[in-house]
């Protein structure tokens, strides 16, 4: 049996070892992350990715990008639908979103297609292909989107679609991967067709209640603006479950809150 000296040397030993396979450990989760430290993050945040000021261009490296988005904030798993009613002005209106199965090629990457149907009076009138993508740091880039407005009993193309490469659009966070209060990043950039939305983070804890859940807190609340509307709108987002409410605080009445979610 060992001395007391003998086991004391021991213990601070496998102390040691076992602090340095950490510390290892550490390290290579975050080279495989693409991070090296604090500084690395600050160089991948949205603000630093995204930024709404200066000449904006994005790089874009297909190669930084990961096939499954699983933000805990914006989690897109296919097969996965959002169910949210509201009103826009005051006609009661649904939203389901779904995420699909299909992923659409833009800039070298594939993109998740989300579908996007509002309703009104049990009729389609709104219906969005919105397409997104993940890079290995956790941001959900938003790349572009085809909306089709229903007008005079028909679906037309609306002039604010856009797509990452065509036109001068680039893409835009539309979810940082570590979003913190005071965050500012532009969310998408098409000017022929008056796409310029940007976000501010103001809270990692904000409440919300809504039919799903009923009261959550704890929620990441986001602004939302264009510099060319004259409209405010901010956004409550659970972890682990993705947008539960939005409301325009500054313009027109418009509200939606998550009812349900399907898989």
């Amino acid at each position: 049996m060992p001395t007391t000296n003998s086991r004391r040397w021991i213990y601070a030993a496998t102390s040691l070892a076992v602090a340095a396979l950490a510390a290892a450990s550490a390290a290579a989760y975050g080279l495989a992350r693409g991070s090296s430290g604090a500084g690395s993050a600050r160089r991948h945040s949205a603000p630093a990715l995204a930024p709404i000021h200066g000449k904006y261009a994005p790089k874009i490296r297909p190669a930084n990008f990961v096939r499954k988005i699983d933000n805990p904030y914006w989690p897109l798993k296919p097969g996965t639908t959002f169910h949210y009613r509201g009103v826009r002005g005051k006609t009661p209106q649904v939203d389901n979103e779904t995420v699909t199965h299909k992923t659409k090629k833009i800039l070298g990457i594939d993109s998740v297609v989300v579908a996007d149907t509002v309703s009104q009076h049990g009729s389609p009138i709104e219906r969005t292909s919105d397409w997104y993508a993940q890079d290995r740091w956790g941001n959900v880039w938003y790349m572009g989107e085809l909306a089709l407005e229903k007008k005079h009993g028909h679906f037309v193309k609306a002039s604010d679609s856009w797509k990452s490469g065509v036109n001068g659009g680039k893409p835009g966070i539309i979810m940082p991967g570590h979003p913190r209060p005071g965050d500012a990043y532009r969310q998408e950039y098409f000017p022929p067709g008056k796409a310029l939305d940007e976000a501010h983070v103001l809270s990692l804890h904000g409440t919300a209640t809504v039919p799903y859940g009923g009261r959550h807190t704890g929620l990441l609340v986001t602004s939302e603006y264009s510099p060319l509307e004259p409209q405010t709108e901010q956004k409550y987002y659970e972890h682990g479950t993705g947008e539960l409410m939005e409301k325009v605080v500054k313009g027109h009445h418009e509200a939606f809150r998550l009812v349900g979610v399907t898989h």
